[in-house]
Protein backbone atom coordinates (compact mmCIF):
# COMPACT_ATOMS: atom_id res chain seq x y z
CA UNK A 1 0.00 0.00 0.00
CA UNK A 2 2.72 2.52 0.69
CA UNK A 3 3.69 2.32 -2.83
CA UNK A 4 0.57 3.77 -3.84
CA UNK A 5 0.84 7.97 -3.84
CA UNK A 6 -1.87 10.35 -4.35
CA UNK A 7 -2.92 10.89 -7.98
CA UNK A 8 -2.10 14.23 -7.44
CA UNK A 9 1.19 13.92 -8.24
CA UNK A 10 -0.10 13.43 -11.78
CA UNK A 11 -1.08 16.91 -11.94
CA UNK A 12 2.20 17.98 -10.70
CA UNK A 13 3.59 16.20 -13.45
CA UNK A 14 1.62 17.52 -15.92
CA UNK A 15 2.91 20.87 -15.02
CA UNK A 16 6.51 20.06 -15.30
CA UNK A 17 5.75 19.05 -19.22
CA UNK A 18 4.39 23.01 -19.26
CA UNK A 19 0.85 21.52 -20.02
CA UNK A 20 -1.26 24.75 -20.35
CA UNK A 21 -2.59 25.14 -16.23
CA UNK A 22 -6.34 25.60 -17.71
CA UNK A 23 -5.69 21.87 -19.22
CA UNK A 24 -4.40 20.70 -16.27
CA UNK A 25 -7.86 18.95 -14.96
CA UNK A 26 -8.16 16.82 -17.70
CA UNK A 27 -4.81 14.52 -16.34
CA UNK A 28 -7.40 13.53 -13.85
CA UNK A 29 -10.45 13.52 -15.68
CA UNK A 30 -7.85 11.15 -18.58
CA UNK A 31 -6.99 8.99 -15.55
CA UNK A 32 -10.32 8.40 -14.16
CA UNK A 33 -12.44 7.72 -17.56
CA UNK A 34 -10.11 4.85 -17.84
CA UNK A 35 -10.39 3.80 -14.76
CA UNK A 36 -13.91 3.64 -15.07
CA UNK A 37 -13.67 1.82 -18.48
CA UNK A 38 -11.15 -0.70 -17.12
CA UNK A 39 -13.00 -1.85 -13.98
CA UNK A 40 -16.23 -3.90 -15.36
CA UNK A 41 -14.22 -6.18 -18.29
CA UNK A 42 -11.29 -6.51 -15.16
CA UNK A 43 -14.08 -7.16 -12.68
CA UNK A 44 -15.74 -10.21 -14.95
CA UNK A 45 -11.77 -11.66 -15.62
CA UNK A 46 -11.15 -11.91 -11.68
CA UNK A 47 -14.11 -14.13 -11.77
CA UNK A 48 -12.10 -17.09 -14.24
CA UNK A 49 -8.39 -15.86 -13.22
CA UNK A 50 -6.39 -15.95 -9.91
CA UNK A 51 -6.61 -13.20 -7.87
CA UNK A 52 -3.00 -12.95 -6.91
CA UNK A 53 -1.98 -12.94 -10.76
CA UNK A 54 -4.35 -10.20 -11.64
CA UNK A 55 -3.18 -8.31 -8.71
CA UNK A 56 0.38 -8.73 -10.11
CA UNK A 57 -0.26 -7.68 -13.58
CA UNK A 58 -1.35 -4.83 -12.24
CA UNK A 59 1.81 -3.77 -9.91
CA UNK A 60 3.62 -4.45 -12.97
CA UNK A 61 1.60 -2.23 -15.11
CA UNK A 62 1.85 0.31 -12.57
CA UNK A 63 5.89 0.12 -12.91
CA UNK A 64 6.04 0.50 -16.24
CA UNK A 65 3.82 3.68 -15.83
CA UNK A 66 5.83 4.72 -13.35
CA UNK A 67 9.37 4.40 -15.61
CA UNK A 68 7.23 5.85 -18.17
CA UNK A 69 6.24 9.34 -15.89
CA UNK A 70 9.41 9.29 -14.38
CA UNK A 71 11.19 10.02 -17.78
CA UNK A 72 8.01 12.55 -19.49
CA UNK A 73 8.97 15.72 -21.08
CA UNK A 74 6.16 15.28 -23.88
CA UNK A 75 2.43 15.50 -23.08
CA UNK A 76 1.91 12.32 -25.44
CA UNK A 77 4.36 10.26 -22.84
CA UNK A 78 2.26 11.80 -20.14
CA UNK A 79 -0.81 10.74 -21.32
CA UNK A 80 0.34 7.17 -21.74
CA UNK A 81 1.50 7.33 -17.86
CA UNK A 82 -1.71 8.30 -17.80
CA UNK A 83 -3.94 5.76 -18.94
CA UNK A 84 -1.53 2.46 -17.53
CA UNK A 85 -2.14 4.53 -14.28
CA UNK A 86 -5.87 4.26 -14.62
CA UNK A 87 -5.82 0.81 -16.21
CA UNK A 88 -3.75 -0.33 -12.82
CA UNK A 89 -6.84 1.29 -10.92
CA UNK A 90 -8.85 -0.37 -13.04
CA UNK A 91 -7.66 -3.72 -12.19
CA UNK A 92 -6.40 -3.54 -8.64
CA UNK A 93 -9.15 -1.56 -6.60
CA UNK A 94 -12.56 -3.42 -7.10
CA UNK A 95 -10.22 -6.28 -6.73
CA UNK A 96 -8.75 -5.50 -3.30
CA UNK A 97 -12.02 -5.27 -2.06
CA UNK A 98 -13.30 -8.54 -3.47
CA UNK A 99 -10.26 -10.09 -1.78
CA UNK A 100 -11.72 -8.55 1.78
CA UNK A 101 -14.65 -10.26 0.68
CA UNK A 102 -13.57 -13.28 0.56
CA UNK A 103 -10.80 -13.42 3.99
CA UNK A 104 -13.37 -11.89 6.47
CA UNK A 105 -15.51 -13.60 8.12
CA UNK A 106 -19.35 -12.43 7.00
CA UNK A 107 -20.05 -11.19 10.30
CA UNK A 108 -17.32 -9.24 10.62
CA UNK A 109 -17.22 -8.02 6.22
CA UNK A 110 -18.41 -4.06 7.40
CA UNK A 111 -15.84 -3.92 9.73
CA UNK A 112 -13.16 -5.81 7.69
CA UNK A 113 -13.90 -2.97 4.86
CA UNK A 114 -13.88 -0.12 7.12
CA UNK A 115 -10.80 -1.59 8.58
CA UNK A 116 -9.08 -1.86 5.36
CA UNK A 117 -10.49 1.71 3.97
CA UNK A 118 -8.79 3.28 7.21
CA UNK A 119 -5.29 1.81 6.56
CA UNK A 120 -5.60 2.12 2.92
CA UNK A 121 -5.91 5.90 4.13
CA UNK A 122 -3.25 6.12 6.23
CA UNK A 123 -0.61 3.74 4.10
CA UNK A 124 -1.90 6.71 1.12
CA UNK A 125 -1.09 9.39 3.37
CA UNK A 126 2.70 8.36 4.52
CA UNK A 127 2.95 7.45 0.76
CA UNK A 128 2.37 10.83 -0.46
CA UNK A 129 4.07 13.00 2.18
CA UNK A 130 6.70 10.54 1.45
CA UNK A 131 6.48 11.30 -2.34
CA UNK A 132 6.60 14.95 -2.03
CA UNK A 133 9.26 15.00 -0.14
CA UNK A 134 11.44 13.29 -2.28
CA UNK A 135 9.83 15.62 -5.10
CA UNK A 136 10.90 18.61 -3.09
CA UNK A 137 14.28 17.34 -2.65
CA UNK A 138 15.24 14.97 -5.43
CA UNK A 139 11.84 16.00 -8.35
CA UNK A 140 9.77 13.95 -10.06
CA UNK A 141 12.23 11.67 -11.88
CA UNK A 142 13.60 10.31 -8.50
CA UNK A 143 9.97 10.55 -7.08
CA UNK A 144 8.49 7.75 -9.88
CA UNK A 145 11.75 5.75 -9.79
CA UNK A 146 12.05 5.55 -6.20
CA UNK A 147 8.55 3.87 -6.39
CA UNK A 148 9.34 0.99 -8.47
CA UNK A 149 11.36 -0.69 -5.72
CA UNK A 150 8.61 -0.55 -3.22
CA UNK A 151 6.08 -1.98 -5.85
CA UNK A 152 8.69 -4.51 -6.80
CA UNK A 153 8.39 -5.08 -3.24
CA UNK A 154 4.91 -5.98 -2.92
CA UNK A 155 5.09 -7.72 -6.28
CA UNK A 156 7.62 -10.29 -4.87
CA UNK A 157 5.77 -11.04 -1.78
CA UNK A 158 2.54 -12.20 -4.61
CA UNK A 159 2.36 -15.83 -4.97
CA UNK A 160 2.31 -16.08 -8.81
CA UNK A 161 2.49 -19.95 -8.61
CA UNK A 162 6.37 -20.35 -9.57
CA UNK A 163 9.29 -18.83 -8.73
CA UNK A 164 10.82 -18.86 -12.03
CA UNK A 165 7.91 -16.56 -13.56
CA UNK A 166 8.26 -14.43 -10.89
CA UNK A 167 12.13 -13.62 -11.46
CA UNK A 168 11.68 -13.27 -14.89
CA UNK A 169 9.35 -10.65 -14.23
CA UNK A 170 11.92 -9.46 -12.06
CA UNK A 171 14.82 -9.40 -14.39
CA UNK A 172 13.05 -7.00 -16.44
CA UNK A 173 13.21 -3.78 -13.81
CA UNK A 174 16.32 -4.65 -11.86
CA UNK A 175 19.56 -5.70 -13.31
CA UNK A 176 20.35 -9.88 -12.84
CA UNK A 177 23.17 -9.61 -10.14
CA UNK A 178 20.51 -7.99 -7.76
CA UNK A 179 17.89 -10.39 -7.75
CA UNK A 180 19.19 -12.61 -5.09
CA UNK A 181 19.97 -9.17 -2.79
CA UNK A 182 16.66 -8.39 -3.52
CA UNK A 183 15.11 -11.38 -2.42
CA UNK A 184 17.49 -12.39 0.02
CA UNK A 185 18.03 -9.18 1.93
CA UNK A 186 15.85 -6.74 1.06
CA UNK A 187 13.18 -8.67 1.26
CA UNK A 188 13.51 -10.55 4.22
CA UNK A 189 14.46 -7.30 6.31
CA UNK A 190 10.51 -5.68 5.06
CA UNK A 191 8.88 -9.01 5.34
CA UNK A 192 7.05 -7.75 8.97
CA UNK A 193 6.62 -4.89 7.73
CA UNK A 194 4.75 -5.47 4.75
CA UNK A 195 2.76 -8.59 6.41
CA UNK A 196 1.17 -5.04 8.26
CA UNK A 197 0.58 -2.94 5.44
CA UNK A 198 -0.20 -4.93 2.38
Amino acid sequence: MLARFSEAFLVLQDLQVDIPLALTPLVMVTMNIIYAASAYPFGKLSDRISHFKLLGVGLIILIIADLILAHSNHWSTLLLGVTLWGIHMGMTQGLLSTMVAENAPADLRGTAYGFFSLINGLALLIASVLAGFIWDQFGATITFLHRRYLLLIGFSRIDLETQSLRHKILRLFLPKAQITTFDDQLLNSCTPFLKCMM
